[in-house]
């Protein structure tokens, strides 16, 4: 079963592209961005969350409105004004060749040149590559940063470190300043958390984690997305050293993926690999929880 990419309008994205096998979709912006605004069922839901009100943007002064739109996207950590939040609000080249759709918008006013490297296959999965150059003409210190914004409603598993260290700790949980450990919405266990999205609670959630595993899930109604990327390796990570943060609002929940915190050499590129599978279920999101638990 061959890919086909195609372009379309999306709602008020603009121009698009979309990759469809016959089974799954994946839609990308490409007159902003770029982000991945869609992921689902050929003739289904999406599970990504898509802002088409704009309601999640930040006024960065000196440089215009940066807008969330929604979905995927590669950020650069730690997290600063205002290079995190420099407007992306400009065409994207988009090339297709061979199945891989690469997606190059213009360089940065920060020197870095950000790119999304996108692979359909003929099951249920795609493969992303998020990447970072480092254009300028000295090192610069930064982490590779992949966010995923998820539709509302669903539930997010994270399977926690298990080795057994003896003396020495083995698993890192960061919480910022809003996160209330209390929270109805998030729960810790010896070796997972589980994280919901409530509409109804406007308060903000993050966490950190190192996550081991290589996998976090996030069920969708009857949907079941997980997210695969590298296990924790004995390398410098941002924020305590998670390589995994996640975060929630009323709007949506977020998977986020961090690559190691390093100086970059001009012309060094950074990249984070992650494989998206998505599957359905019969199941209530708790029984898919027991069950994926008790396979740990």
């Amino acid at each position: 079963m061959s890919v086909k990419c195609y372009e379309s309008d999306y709602k008020n994205y603009g121009k698009c592209l979309c990759l469809d096998n016959g089974k799954i979709k994946l839609i990308v912006t490409i007159d902003v961005g770029p982000r991945i605004v869609f992921f689902g069922f050929k003739d289904g839901d999406n599970v990504l969350f898509e802002d088409v009100d704009r309601n999640f943007y930040e006024i960065n002064n000196g440089y215009g409105v940066w807008y969330a739109y929604g979905g995927h996207r590669i950020w650069s950590a730690p997290e600063v004004m205002p290079e995190t939040y420099l407007p992306d609000n400009s065409k994207v080249e988009a090339i297709f060749d061979d199945g891989v759709l690469t997606l190059t918008p213009a360089k940065t006013k920060f020197d870095k040149q950000f790119e999304l490297v996108i692979a359909m296959g003929d099951d249920c999965s795609v493969t992303v590559e998020n990447k970072i150059t480092n254009c300028s003409d000295k090192a610069a210190e930064f982490a590779p940063w992949s966010v995923t914004g998820l539709a509302a409603g669903g539930v997010e598993l994270i399977p926690l470190c298990r080795d057994d260290n003896g003396f020495l700790p083995n698993r890192t949980v960061a919480l910022w300043s809003y996160s209330d450990i209390n929270d109805h919405r998030f729960t810790l266990a010896d070796g997972y958390a589980v994280l919901r999205q409530d509409s109804k609670e406007k308060k903000a959630f993050k966490a950190g984690f190192n996550v081991t595993g290589k996998q976090v899930i996030y069920i969708k109604g009857h949907n079941i997305l997980r997210l695969c990327f590298d296990g924790y390796e004995p390398v410098r990570y941002p924020d305590f050293c998670c390589n995994y943060e996640t975060y929630t609002n009323d709007l949506f929940l977020e998977c986020e993926i961090l690559g190691e915190l390093k100086s970059y050499l001009p012309g060094e590129t950074a990249s984070i690999k992650e494989k998206w599978e998505l599957s359905t279920t019969e199941w209530a999101a708790d029984k898919v929880i027991d069950e994926f638990v008790s396979k740990l």
